[in-house]
């Protein structure tokens, strides 16, 4: 059984549902994780993911900030997780139900973290250490109790590898590429073993971006980019990965600009093939 997993910071999910419907509709995700949804609960457009097939969806919103939301065609069950110290809505995880090879879909904003790379006058710099230090602890704890399988999606906020971002040196003193947040993020990874799907087949040298500024005037052309959103699995998972190739994971880059109004980030898509794990 292959799966499609996918993750997307829309920047506002009503203000641009009609990209979403697009994406969904021309790529056939069976899941999707969207972050920076930007509105509460009741506001979430429902009826537009369900009339196209998406009949599962588990929301936690906020009024105008932050926010994320899961949908699927496959039947999802909440899971009660909390990992943001301040009680933003940054994330939403479920067990998904895939005829008898269940595995836990984890779906993340990380706080972006201000612009000072220092936690001690940079409260939210504070904030995304203390995010990315729960989330180590609890994916410690699951790793000590033996493999899951788990999938965490997501607006990481950080771009760990030198060519995952435009200019390597450039940006060591610029939060989400500090070598501070770098190595952080490797210490989560390394907690539970997780793969970092973009990375498995791409070569050390290619350059992968999700991201790109709002303040470029030809995003394209200049293409200083970052790769700020990620697909990791863990180790139960690694073979079905594997199994699909290179082919299975795409940065789907076109969506930056294929609309007069497009999100700042790009959707990403991995494909599982459940029965090699």
């Amino acid at each position: 059984m292959k799966i499609k997993t996918a993750s997307w910071n829309i920047n506002s999910v009503r203000l641009r549902i009609d990209q979403v419907t697009q994406f969904l509709t021309e790529q056939q995700p069976d899941i999707l994780g969207l972050q920076e949804i930007k509105c509460v609960e009741e506001q979430f457009p429902y009826q537009a993911f369900r009339d196209i097939g998406y009949e599962h969806i588990e929301v936690k919103g906020q009024k105008g900030y932050h926010g994320a939301a899961t949908v699927s065609k496959l039947p999802l069950e909440r899971l009660p997780t909390e990992f943001c110290p301040l009680g933003h809505a940054r994330h939403v995880s479920t067990r998904v139900q895939a005829g008898g090879t269940d595995f836990e879909f984890h779906n993340f904003y990380i706080p972006a973290g201000g612009d000072v790379a220092d936690p001690v006058i940079n409260d939210k710099f504070a904030h995304k250490l203390d995010f990315l230090e729960n989330m180590r602890t609890y994916f410690s704890g699951r790793a000590a109790v033996g493999d899951d399988r788990l999938v965490l999606v997501g607006d990481f906020n950080i771009a760990p590898h030198e060519h995952d971002v435009w200019g390597h040196k450039q940006l060591l003193k610029v939060v989400s590429h500090t070598p501070l947040e770098v190595g952080i993020l490797e210490t989560l990874r390394q907690t539970h073993d997780f793969t970092d799907t973009s990375r498995l087949f791409a070569s050390e040298t290619e350059k992968l971006y999700s991201w790109w500024s709002y303040r470029a005037r030809d995003v394209m052309k200049s293409n200083r980019g970052r790769r700020l959103d990620h697909i990791w699995v863990s180790p139960a998972l690694r073979p079905c990965v594997e199994a699909v190739g290179k082919a299975g994971h795409e940065i789907h880059v076109p969506c930056r600009t294929w609309h007069a109004k497009p999100s700042d980030h790009v959707p990403m898509t991995q494909i599982l093939d459940l029965s090699a794990g």
